[in-house]
């Protein structure tokens, strides 16, 4: 059987989109290749982005700033030593960028200035930990990206 130039042209369209088909269902069924929103919520996250730089702001005008270190029990927070600790209400969002069935928050039971969230709480990657507390009707936001 002799091949013309147009059933050649037909074999190289069924060739590429067999080809394109089967990237499109190796990407669709693949893990690795699964990826999340950044927020769930985008549109409601950004009505509160106004409030969010604020409290950031507020947090940098502060005399001590509250640190975010990664120490060797875990990740620690020290608040500033002006601050009457059992008036602190805190709550820290771990957000791993990567996978969202990570993320967790916690709500901080201070019983010092300083809090340390164990290592076997959040595992080895990149994390951002974002800090939102309150203290005499105040808000503050503090985040920072950790590499663990």
């Amino acid at each position: 059987m002799k091949l013309n130039w147009g059933t050649s042209i037909v074999i190289a369209f069924i060739l590429f989109i067999g080809f394109i088909m089967f990237f499109v269902v190796n990407m669709l069924t693949d893990d690795k290749y699964d990826h999340d929103l950044v927020v769930e919520s985008y549109y409601k996250k950004n009505l509160t982005l106004q409030k969010d730089i604020d409290d950031s702001k507020k947090a940098l005008a502060l005399d001590q700033n509250v640190e975010i270190n990664l120490a060797k029990e875990g990740l620690e927070i020290i608040f500033p030593t002006e601050f009457n600790f059992a008036d602190i209400k805190a709550e820290l969002f771990m957000y791993r960028p990567s996978d969202k069935a990570l993320d967790f928050t916690t709500n901080l039971q201070l019983k010092s200035s300083r809090f340390v969230l164990p290592h076997n709480d959040f595992t080895s990657g990149r994390w951002d930990a974002i800090l939102k507390f309150s203290y005499n009707n105040e808000d503050y936001m503090v985040t920072k990206k950790i590499n663990k």
